[in-house]
C-alpha cells in the first residue's frame, strides 16, 4: 500500500483553498462567474506558492459539468478525473524535457482538434521559460489565435526569460512568497487531520526555514514525521533544521557588547573543539543579532521569542549602540563558512572587527582637513623677509615691460597642483567600465527588434555605482526611455547580472553630453603668422568635417 506524500495529498482542490494568493484567486473567481475567461494566462513566482495547482484548478472549474462558472464542484467525473490525472482534456507539459521546436510543432497539431469529452482543452505548460527561442516562436501565432475550445496555463518561476511577444500574449499573474502566518496555519491544519502532536513554535521554524513555499514546508513536515514520529518537540525540528539552540550564541554575543576580544576567540574555539556546526551557530548568531536590531529599532512585535527571551534580548540590546548593532549584523551576515577546510577564521575576522572601534578603521581620514585650517589661522606671516630700502632700487619701465613684471621680486606661488577628484574612485565602476564594449556587445540581436546593442553603445555610459544598482548616464531622451521600458529594463539588468554579478540593477539619468570650445580663428598658427605678416581676416568659413578644436590645414 503506498501513501501519498503531504504536498500532493493535501494539494488545494478549490480556489478557496490556495494559499495566500487572494488576489489571484478572487480575480480567477469573478472571471469564471462572469463566463470571461482568457484563452492564455501566465502564473509567474517562487516555486511551491501554488502555480501548477491553481491552473489545474482553473481546469476543473471551466470543465465542471455541475457549475462551470464558479467554483468546481470536485464530485462530476470531469473534476475526479482531472483531480487524479487521468482527463484526457487537461494536458500537462513540462517544458524543461519537452523544449524543442519538434515538440510545439506537435502541440500546434493536436491543439486543433475538438476536446474529447469536456467543455474545453486545457494546456498546462510548466517551466515554460525553458522552452527554446525557436519553440516560443512557434508558440506565439496559437496564443494569439487559439482555437475557441483552448486555454493555456502557463507557468515560470522566471519570467524575465521568456519573450516579451509570448508576454503581451497573456493575462499575467504574479504569485508571492506565503508569509510564515499562512504557512504556519496550513502546517496547523495539515497536523490537526493527520493526528501530529508538534508545538507553534516548531511549525514557525519550520515556516522561516523555507522561505515562503508551502510545499518545501510540506515536505520537511512529513521528513520530521518520517524520522520522530507523530510526537515532535523543538529540539527535534531544530536538529532536522540545523538550528542552533547554543547558550554560546548569547555568550558570544556577550563578549561583543563588552569588546572582550579574547574571550570571543576562546568562544569561538571552544566551538570547533566539540564539533559544533559553525555555519549553523553563524546563521543562529545572525538571527539572534537580527533580533537585537528589532528590538532596539522599537519593532519588539516583529521578534518572534517568548517574553523571557525578548527581555534578555532587549537588555544586551541597550548595551550596544543601533550603528554598532548594524555594523556587527552585517559583518557575520557577509561570512561564507562553504569553503571546504571549513576555518573558524572567518567567525574570529569578524569578533574582533566588531569589537575594535571605529577610530582604528580609518586614522587618517578626517585629519587632513586640519591642515589647511592652521596655514588660514596666520595667513598674514610672511614667506620671505621684504628689503626695506625700497626706493634706492630703481625700476625702468620700456614699452616693452609691463608694470607687474617690475614690481618687487616677491617670490611668485607655486603652481597648484591639480586638485583631487571630488567624488572618491569607485572600484566597480571602473571594473564595469573596462568591459563595458564587451558588455554592450552581449545585448546583440536581443529585443524585440534584435538592436537592444545599439541604444547603449554610444548613448551612454557608466557613471556611477551605487550598491547593486549601475546608474547609466544618457545623453538623450530617446534612448532613455527606450532603456527604462520595463521590457529593455529587465533584459539589461538579466545581462548585467550574467556579466558582472553585482551590479545587476540599472538606473537611468539624462547628462548633458560636454562639447569643448571651438578655437578662435586668430589662435589657429597658421593663421597667427598670416596675421603677423599684414594679413587680416575677412570672413570664416565653417567647415563641418572638422572636429572641435581642430585647426584646418
Amino acid at each position: 500500500m503506498t501513501s501519498q506524500v503531504f504536498y500532493r495529498k493535501w494539494r488545494p482542490q478549490t480556489l478557496a483553498d490556495v494559499v495566500g494568493q487572494e488576489h489571484i484567486t478572487k480575480t480567477l473567481l469573478n472571471a469564471l462567474e462572469s463566463g470571461r475567461v482568457a484563452h492564455a494566462y501566465l502564473f509567474c513566482g517562487p516555486r511551491g506558492t501554488g502555480k501548477t495547482s491553481t491552473g489545474r484548478i482553473l481546469a476543473k472549474a471551466v470543465n465542471c459539468l455541475k457549475n462551470g462558472k464558479g467554483e468546481p464542484c470536485n464530485t462530476c467525473s470531469q473534476c475526479q478525473a482531472t483531480t487524479n490525472g487521468s482527463a484526457l482534456d487537461v494536458i500537462e507539459i513540462d517544458a524543461a524535457s519537452n523544449r524543442g521546436i519538434d515538440d510545439i510543432r506537435e502541440l500546434r497539431e493536436r491543439v486543433k482538434f475538438a476536446p474529447n469529452s469536456a467543455r474545453y482543452k486545457v494546456y498546462i505548460i510548466d517551466e515554460v521559460h525553458m522552452l527554446t527561442t525557436d519553440a516560443c516562436n512557434a508558440l506565439l501565432k496559437t496564443l494569439e489565435e487559439p482555437p475557441p475550445h483552448a486555454i493555456f496555463v502557463l507557468a515560470t518561476t522566471e519570467p524575465y526569460k521568456l519573450l516579451p511577444t509570448i508576454l503581451s500574449r497573456c493575462q499575467r499573474f504574479d504569485f508571492r512568497r506565503l508569509s510564515h502566518s499562512a504557512v504556519v496555519a496550513k502546517l496547523t491544519l495539515i497536523c490537526q487531520q493527520e493526528g501530529i502532536t508538534i508545538e507553534p513554535q516548531s511549525l514557525r521554524l519550520v515556516a522561516r526555514a523555507v522561505s515562503g513555499s508551502l510545499r518545501d514546508a510540506e515536505n520537511l513536515l512529513q521528513q520530521l514525521v518520517a524520522y520522530y514520529g507523530r510526537q515532535i518537540d523543538v529540539s527535534q525540528v531544530q536538529d532536522m533544521l540545523g538550528v542552533t539552540n547554543d547558550s554560546r550564541v548569547k555568550e558570544l554575543v556577550g563578549h561583543i557588547a563588552a569588546k572582550d576580544v579574547a574571550a570571543g576567540l576562546d568562544t569561538i574555539n571552544c566551538l570547533v573543539a566539540d564539533g559544533l556546526d559553525l555555519m549553523q551557530f553563524n546563521r543562529g548568531l545572525v538571527e539572534y543579532l537580527r533580533n537585537m536590531l528589532l528590538a532596539k529599532s522599537g519593532a519588539e512585535a516583529s521578534v518572534d521569542l517568548a517574553s523571557d527571551d525578548l527581555a534578555e534580548v532587549k537588555q544586551l540590546a541597550d548595551r550596544m549602540a543601533l550603528d554598532d548593532v548594524v555594523r556587527i549584523l552585517k559583518l557575520f551576515g557577509q561570512i561564507d563558512l562553504r569553503s571546504r577546510d571549513y576555518s573558524s577564521l572567518p567567525l574570529e575576522l569578524a569578533l574582533v572587527e566588531s569589537v575594535l572601534p571605529k577610530e582604528a578603521k580609518a586614522p587618517a581620514a578626517s585629519r587632513p582637513p586640519a591642515a589647511p585650517r592652521k596655514a588660514e589661522a596666520a595667513p598674514a606671516k610672511p614667506t620671505a623677509p621684504v628689503p626695506e630700502p625700497i626706493p634706492e632700487r630703481k625700476v625702468v619701465t620700456t614699452p616693452e615691460a609691463s608694470p607687474a613684471k617690475s614690481a618687487a621680486p616677491v617670490s611668485e606661488p607655486e603652481e597648484p597642483k591639480e586638485p583631487a577628484s571630488s567624488s572618491p574612485v569607485q572600484p566597480e565602476l571602473e571594473r564595469v567600465k573596462s568591459q563595458w564594449s564587451d558588455f554592450v556587445n552581449t545585448l546583440r540581436g536581443v529585443g524585440s527588434s534584435g538592436s537592444l546593442d545599439a541604444f547603449l553603445r554610444s548613448a551612454c555610459e557608466p557613471e556611477a555605482v551605487e550598491g547593486e544598482t549601475l546608474v547609466l548616464a544618457f545623453f538623450h531622451d530617446f534612448h532613455k526611455n527606450k532603456i527604462e521600458d520595463t521590457k529593455y529594463t529587465r533584459m539589461v539588468e538579466k545581462k548585467l547580472a550574467e556579466k558582472f554579478g553585482c551590479p545587476n540593477k540599472i538606473r537611468c539619468v539624462l547628462k548633458t553630453k560636454e562639447v569643448k570650445p571651438r578655437r578662435k580663428i586668430e589662435d589657429i598658427p597658421l593663421v597667427k603668422a598670416a596675421l603677423e605678416h599684414g594679413a587680416r581676416v575677412t570672413s570664416v568659413v565653417e567647415d563641418s568635417s572638422m572636429t572641435e578644436g581642430e585647426e584646418k590645414r
